[in-house]
């Protein structure tokens, strides 16, 4: 991509801060349903909730983030949330917490995951992270999968002060956007990541 952007607008994917708030602008799965749209399997409601998904742009949430004062960034794609949430917590020096039910899914996207609808860059997601995540014995495959799963155009994954999550939830909720708390950044060792 090619632009501008003011200095005073720019958001990196660093700079987290032991105990931010990790919030999430987009439900998850859209990689897992749109191979199923592939192989003529997925349901329509699905679809169809997948497609309104990928079609919403980043530009209110990221307007509403720009509105309150953040401390790092990133958008969810191919690294899918927990590979970003990786990159962004090692460029900050920090650990992470996910919370796994707090995390927004798409209809039909876990049991399409159980049905082996995965495409191949979650695969090489799940086996990257495999060594820098933490589980928990009680976790279905089909939750550890759609927290990897490489989103197409998936929504805005924001760190922000303990205390400040009210404002920015405010703030998207004010522009349209459903924000969810999915978590929160930790002390621990740099892009490790524990899901409870």
């Amino acid at each position: 991509m090619i632009g501008t952007v003011h200095p005073d607008r720019v958001v990196r994917n660093r700079g987290g801060r032991p105990g931010d708030r990790l919030l999430l602008t987009k439900a998850l799965g859209t990689g897992i349903i749109s191979t199923a749209i592939k192989h003529q399997v997925a349901p329509p409601e699905s679809e169809a909730v997948a497609v309104q998904e990928m079609l919403r742009l980043n530009r209110e949430a990221s307007d509403a983030m720009t509105a309150v004062q953040v401390h790092a960034a990133t958008d969810v794609t191919g690294f899918g949330l927990l590979g970003h949430l990786h990159y962004l917590a090692k460029a900050s020096g920090v650990g992470a917490r996910v919370e796994a039910a707090a995390v927004p899914v798409l209809p039909g996207a876990e049991a399409l995951a159980d049905a082996g609808e995965v495409p191949g860059g979650t695969r090489s997601n799940e086996r990257f992270l495999a060594r820098r995540v933490h589980w928990p014995p009680a976790l279905s495959a089909a939750r550890q999968t759609v927290l990897s799963d490489a989103q197409t155009s998936g929504g805005l994954l924001i760190a922000i002060a303990a205390g400040d999550e009210r404002r920015l939830l405010d703030a998207l909720t004010a522009r349209g956007v459903a924000g969810h708390v999915v978590g929160e950044l930790t002390s621990g060792p740099p892009g490790e990541i524990t899901v409870v």
